[in-house]
C-alpha cells in the first residue's frame, strides 16, 4: 500500500515529487519536467462556487447539528412521502407498496421500547413549554439532557411526563442563569405549583446537579420591564441591591422580594411610583414581604422615602 502512494505522489520519469494539480484542466504535471502523471483529477471541493464568506457560511456540506431535544438526537432518516423516483417518475404499483411498508417500519422502529416513547412524548411536550415561556436554545438543550438522566436512572416511574418536565426545564433555568420562577413554568405546563416543587426536589436530591443561586439582579430587569419603568429607576435599583449585598442584608432572603424592594425603593425616589400592590403582582410575592424588606433596607441603608 506504501509503494502504491508513493508510486502515485512521485514523476515515474524523473522522480521528482514536485507535482502540480491542475484543477482546471484536471491533470497531474510533474513541474521538474512537464510529464503529465494523470488526466483524471477529481475535484474534492464543494459542488457549488462561493466568492465571500457570507456564501460559504451560508452553503456548508454538512447536515443538521446533533441535538439533544429530539429523542433520536436529530440523527435519523426519512423515506419521503412522495411515491417517485430519483429522477421524477412514479413508481409502480408493487414500488409503492414496499415503499409504504418500509416507511411503516422505518416509523415504528425510531420509538420501538416504552423508553424511547416516554422520551418522544416528554421531550415534544418541553419543547412547547420552552417555545411558551420563550426560553434560549440552550436551555432547552440542558432540559433535555436532565430528562435523559433522569430516565436512564429510572426516576420517571410513578410521576407525569409534565410534573417531570417541568422540573427538568425549571434546574436547566437555575442552571443556565434565566430568570423565571418554577410557578412559570407550572402555569406554562397546566400543572399546579406544589407538584411542580415537590418532582424538582426529587430531582435535586436524586440526581445532585450543581445548581447556582439565583441572582436578584436579574429579577430586577425582569419586574422593570413589566412595570414599563424607566432606565433611571432600574439603575437606582441595581445600586440599591449591590450596596445591600455588599453589607449581607440578602443573606437567607428570597431574591424576589429583596428585588421588589429595591425596585420600589427606586421607583418612589424616581417619582415613577409604583404601588405594593402592583409590584407584588409582577414579582410574585406578597405585599407583607415586600413591607418587610423595605424595612430592612431602610433601617440598614439610612434613607427616607416619601410615602
Amino acid at each position: 500500500m506504501a509503494a502504491t502512494l508513493r508510486s502515485k505522489t512521485v514523476c515515474t520519469e524523473c522522480g521528482s515529487t514536485n507535482l502540480l494539480r491542475d484543477y482546471d484542466s484536471g491533470e497531474l504535471v510533474c513541474e521538474k519536467c512537464g510529464f503529465v502523471l494523470s488526466t483524471t483529477l477529481i475535484d474534492q471541493g464543494p459542488e457549488w462556487r462561493a466568492f465571500d464568506q457570507e456564501q460559504r457560511d451560508k452553503l456548508p456540506r454538512v447536515g443538521a447539528p446533533v441535538t439533544w431535544t429530539i429523542h433520536d438526537k436529530g440523527l435519523s432518516t426519512t423515506i419521503g412521502w412522495q411515491d417517485r423516483d430519483a429522477s421524477g417518475r412514479r413508481l409502480s404499483p408493487e414500488e409503492r407498496a414496499r415503499l409504504y411498508r418500509l416507511r411503516k417500519w422505518q416509523r415504528r422502529s425510531k420509538v420501538s421500547d416504552s423508553t424511547q416513547r416516554n422520551l418522544a412524548h416528554a421531550l415534544s411536550e418541553m419543547s412547547k413549554i420552552a417555545y411558551k415561556l420563550n426560553l434560549p436554545r440552550n436551555v432547552i438543550e440542558t432540559s433535555s439532557m436532565i430528562y435523559r438522566r433522569a430516565i436512564q436512572k429510572q426516576l420517571i416511574r410513578g410521576r407525569t411526563i409534565q410534573s417531570v418536565a417541568v422540573a427538568s426545564i425549571y434546574m436547566a433555568c437555575r442552571q443556565c442563569n434565566v430568570i423565571r420562577t418554577l410557578e412559570d413554568v407550572a402555569v406554562a405546563a397546566n400543572i399546579t405549583k406544589k407538584e411542580a416543587a415537590r418532582n424538582y426536589r426529587f430531582l435535586l436530591r436524586e440526581l445532585q446537579p450543581e445548581v447556582p443561586q439565583v441572582d436578584p439582579h436579574g429579577y430586577i430587569s425582569k419586574i422593570v420591564n413589566k412595570l414599563a419603568l424607566t432606565g433611571e429607576t432600574e439603575m437606582l435599583a441595581m445600586g440599591i441591591l449591590k450596596k445591600a449585598s455588599s453589607m449581607r442584608l440578602t443573606s437567607g432572603r428570597g431574591p424576589s422580594g429583596i428585588a421588589a424592594a429595591c425596585i420600589y425603593i427606586s421607583s418612589q425616589l424616581t417619582d415613577e411610583r409604583r404601588t405594593q400592590g402592583e409590584i407584588a403582582k409582577e414579582a410574585q410575592v406578597t405585599e407583607v414581604t415586600i413591607r418587610n424588606r423595605y424595612k430592612e433596607l431602610a433601617q440598614k441603608l439610612d434613607f427616607t422615602v416619601s410615602l
